[in-house]
């Protein structure tokens, strides 16, 4: 059964669509496995961290609460994870013809994850409402960097009796300062594949990453 991160991400007393994603952002754990990699001179390995951070933080898997209150442009909300300390914010650049929004994860240790994301619309289809939203991010890590690029779908799956799900698909080519390259896929089942160079194809699933957030003690916003 997959288990959902929304409860954490959409909290009862309410919350800003810029509160959502920086709470959506708290799976910073991957980024220190990402640099414990690199002291271990795996920097492949560290690519792959880094990129199921990326998609994992720009998708929710789990029941739709309800919609997140609108943000005015200029509008910045930082909370720092409760797992790692890591301080993450996310700023409101446009809200017309689309809305972008920026985001940061700044890690105690000095690393930092940048990224940004476009939400070009609403598309109807068979199975939801999908938001496609084209991305870029960074991470960096000492000498060591990586980019992360494509297109992130967020989906509502509707229900006739009420629970409307979140979900997402969609993929991310990613490379880095070191010469590897490759591309993650992201499905809507919340299962994640990674093909870096000519190595087999490293798989992750959504359930078995957010099986501690799901117990996580509720953080409250600043």
């Amino acid at each position: 059964m997959l288990i959902e991160t929304t409860r954490y991400e959409l909290p009862p007393e309410g919350i800003t669509l810029l509160g959502y994603i920086v709470r959506r952002m708290h799976k910073t754990d991957w980024l220190l496995k990402a640099s414990a990699a690199l002291t271990d001179g795996n920097p492949s390995t560290a690519l792959e961290y880094a990129a199921v951070y990326a998609a994992t933080s720009s998708t929710s898997f789990g029941r739709a609460y309800y919609q997140p209150k609108f943000d005015r442009i200029g509008d910045t909300v930082s909370h720092a994870d409760p797992v790692t300390g890591a301080l993450v914010t996310a700023r409101l650049e446009s809200d017309s013809p689309h809305y972008i929004i920026s985001y940061e994860a700044a890690m105690p240790n000095g690393d930092v994850f940048k990224g940004s994301e476009e939400i070009t619309g609403t598309t109807v289809g068979l199975r939801g409402l999908g938001m496609p939203a084209p991305s870029k991010f960074t991470f960096t890590s000492g000498s060591y960097s990586a980019e992360f690029t494509g297109i992130i779908t967020s989906e509502l799956a509707l229900s006739l009796f009420g629970n409307t799900r979140i979900r997402a698909h969609g993929f991310l080519t990613i490379k880095d300062n070191r010469g590897n390259t490759g591309r993650l896929e992201l499905n809507r089942g919340g299962d994640i594949s990674i093909k870096i160079n000519d190595q087999p194809a490293s798989d992750h699933s959504i359930a078995r990453i957010t099986w501690l957030k799901a117990h996580l003690p509720t953080a409250q916003p600043i």
